[in-house]
């Protein structure tokens, strides 16, 4: 099956027109921007990974029932520096970059040494954030880069060392109701300790001391964990955010920091010193953002590894926040080329599907329960929390759904109460022989929502419904959607409106 993994796509870099079949309704107007890895082949270099490619930036302009698209590569120093040289130079996550065979003997021992602490890469590949009225490309790097949403042109570069000691961080942050931007990152052996830092970018620069400055330069530390191991610290994509809380998760999903300060003098990439660790458990986090302080209880869960929050919300003195969990690790190794690039059918190596996972946690844990009780006594869930010695809370999720990712949410129902995810549906089988293919339930119009809705505006009337469907190239988003009160859901008889973007 040839799905066309790795290969390089073209820039467009006027806006086309796009072909638009049914009819677009009034109410949709507005601007989509996405990213995503768009060159894999630079020179006669490759990526090992779908993750290390070149980031490319896409627009999805859509006014009176036309739809404009225009893409455009990250000019990152990442990217200059691979063209300029027409090879890889500047290592990525599963790719190591090595230095020219011409060069001389002190430049490649000079290379080597600075890989031992890396410089990570601004190829910002992964989402894009908003900060008071400006829009950052990221990853999971402690660089940013800052664009124009109109013409994707490439701005400065941000550095988030300059404002907060982070050595990575994430690339889906929260905004809160006033706008700021909530995000969390890890500082690696800063002063003798490795923790988890929460931080805060104001969405404004107070008056007095605009001057043209930049919100990030008003960035705060908002609360910050330790690392249960200094050097190996829990690698995360994503946490949990309610009006009053925040949901980290300390997953034994590792980054062995010794390994990967020695990965390249070894030969081996910063991926392959990430690790599943079975034995270990979850350890959930909750944080009080009125205290800015984590709750002292210990709570903690069954080992899994989450890329993705969902939700949560607070009821009756219950925290409940909803996760894509897996059983293990293999969901990284899937995305290597030389994965992709084979009969997916006969080579699929998922062997945990992803499952929508519901845990509740008591924020007000009895003193005088007995050990062994459930602290959860909603009706709305059968999640249970149950109480141990020394002042440990096991939780144990409610499974809501199986075979799903790349969850979207009303984000104005975001840390409330909601009905409905939008999600990617996922049917590989752990069972190599099970004929179940990647490219129909990721690519096709299996899927049964998508990130494309996040553009949607909320003044929509309870009668407007319509199917949208967005071709670019081989992938296909599928969205069906009604929006009542902004809660969105899907609607059976809904027209069908197609847009084709060459």
């Amino acid at each position: 099956m040839d799905v066309g993994f790795g290969r390089n796509k073209k820039e467009q870099l006027e806006p086309v027109r796009a072909r638009v079949t049914g009819k677009i309704p009034t109410w949709l107007q507005g601007m989509l921007l996405r990213n995503g890895p768009g060159m894999h082949t630079v020179g006669e270099t490759r990526y090992n990974h779908w993750f290390d490619g070149l980031a490319l930036l896409h627009s999805f302009t859509i006014r009176d029932g036309e739809v404009y698209y225009r893409s455009k590569y990250l000019r990152s120093d990442t990217y200059n520096a691979n063209i300029e040289a027409n090879r890889i130079v500047v290592s990525e996550f599963g790719t190591m970059a090595y230095p020219d065979p011409c060069k001389n003997i002190f430049s490649k021992a000079f290379s080597y040494l600075s890989h031992t602490i890396p410089d990570f890469t601004d190829n910002c590949l992964i989402n894009i954030m908003k900060c008071g009225e400006d829009f950052y490309a990221t990853t999971e790097t402690n660089y940013i880069r800052k664009i124009n949403p109109q013409t994707l042109e490439t701005l400065e570069k941000v550095d988030y060392r300059k404002y907060v000691a982070v050595n990575v961080a994430t690339s889906h942050p929260h905004y809160d109701a006033a706008g700021n931007v909530l995000n969390m990152g890890t500082s690696i052996v800063d002063k003798g300790k490795t923790k988890y830092v929460i931080f805060k970018i104001p969405a404004t620069v107070p008056e007095d001391r605009k001057k043209g400055k930049s919100p990030l330069k008003h960035t705060e530390v908002f609360c910050s964990i330790p690392s249960r191991s200094l050097l190996s610290p829990s690698y995360y994509h994503s946490f949990g955010f309610t009006e009053n809380y925040i949901i980290f998760l300390e997953q034994p999903f590792k980054l062995d920091i010794l390994k990967m300060a020695t990965a390249y003098i070894r030969g081996v990439t910063w991926a392959s010193c990430l690790a599943f660790h079975r034995e270990d458990k979850t350890y959930i986090h909750i944080v009080d953002q009125r205290t800015r302080k984590p709750m002292p209880t210990k709570f903690y869960t069954d080992p899994m590894v989450v890329f993705h929050h969902v939700n949560a919300y607070e009821e009756d003195g219950c925290l409940l926040f909803d996760v894509v969990a897996y059983e293990d690790s293999s969901l990284y190794q899937l995305f290597y080329l030389a994965n992709l690039n084979q009969d997916i059918e006969e080579h699929s190596r998922l062997t945990s599907v992803p499952v929508l996972r519901r845990f509740a946690v008591p924020l007000h844990a009895a003193q005088d329960a007995e050990v062994g009780s459930n602290l959860i006594k909603l009706t709305s869930t059968t999640a249970r929390a149950l109480k141990e010695k020394d002042n440990q809370v096991y939780c144990q999720p409610e499974l809501l759904y199986e075979g799903l990712e790349l969850p979207r949410i009303n984000y104005a129902h975001n840390g409330k109460r909601y009905r409905y995810v939008f999600a990617a549906e996922v049917q590989w089988s752990p069972i190599p022989t099970k004929r179940q293919s990647c490219a129909t339930t990721w690519w096709t119009p299996r899927i049964k929502g998508n990130r494309p809705t996040q553009c949607l505006p909320s003044r929509i009337s309870p009668s407007q419904a319509e199917r949208v469907e967005l071709k670019l190239g081989r992938l296909i988003f599928f969205v069906k959607i009604l929006f009542v009160e902004h809660l969105l859901y899907p609607r059976d008889n809904a027209k069908c409106c197609a847009v084709t973007c060459p």
